[in-house]
């Protein structure tokens, strides 16, 4: 009888246990690319990072175009050559020496300008993300949201949860644009090692 009467319990039992896990959770998810890329900041600043790319890939080909001519102007002087030919010409073996300084110095200036872009970029985006830090705390307390979650983390989500637009809408008014200057590193080689 006591095993019956155990038995009957059970279902009471289960449904007591799951249901504070079946209360309801509200649940809400946060797209960041949507937002940096709809935002009005966020497009400024991809603006100003592909203009300040485009400065940077100019200046590189100022600084290539030398070297790449003197390059060919060897190339087109040596081909006929044997390399004891080569070596037996002082003024060849001295243009070929100044043109491998030249490469390791333009490989230095190409991871300058790499570094340049990035922390131009960090600085750029870091205020963006300062102000969407108490965005996304007023959002979740203002929809009294207990979960929220990056949508880059999901295989799915409906439109309904996702708070996005919401989070663009207010920093388009708190945030409208900020200041994309290019940040330069020193010159001297230090920064690229």
């Amino acid at each position: 009888m006591k095993f019956i009467q155990s038995l009957l319990l059970l279902p009471v039992a289960v449904l007591s246990l799951a249901a504070p896990a079946m209360a309801q959770t509200n649940i809400a998810v946060f797209n960041e690319e949507r937002v940096l890329a709809e935002s009005a900041v966020g497009q400024h600043v991809q603006t100003r990072l592909a203009a300040i790319a485009q400065e940077v890939e100019a200046e590189m080909q100022a600084l290539t175009a030398p070297v790449a001519q003197e390059n060919e102007a060897l190339n087109a002087e040596t081909a006929s050559m044997n390399p004891a030919a080569i070596q037996a010409r002082p003024d060849l073996m001295q243009r070929i020496e100044t043109l491998n300084q030249q490469l390791q110095a333009l490989e230095v200036q190409r991871r300058i300008r790499q570094q340049e872009l990035a922390a131009t970029q960090q600085s750029a985006m870091r205020p963006i993300y300062e102000a969407m830090s108490p965005i996304l705390e007023e959002v979740v307390e203002a929809r009294d949201i207990d979960i929220l979650l990056r949508r880059s983390n999901l295989v799915f989500s409906s439109e309904e949860v996702d708070i996005s637009a919401e989070v663009i809408s207010i920093l388009n008014t708190r945030l409208p644009t900020v200041a994309v200057n290019r940040v330069r590193l020193p010159q001297d080689g230090q920064a690229a090692q």
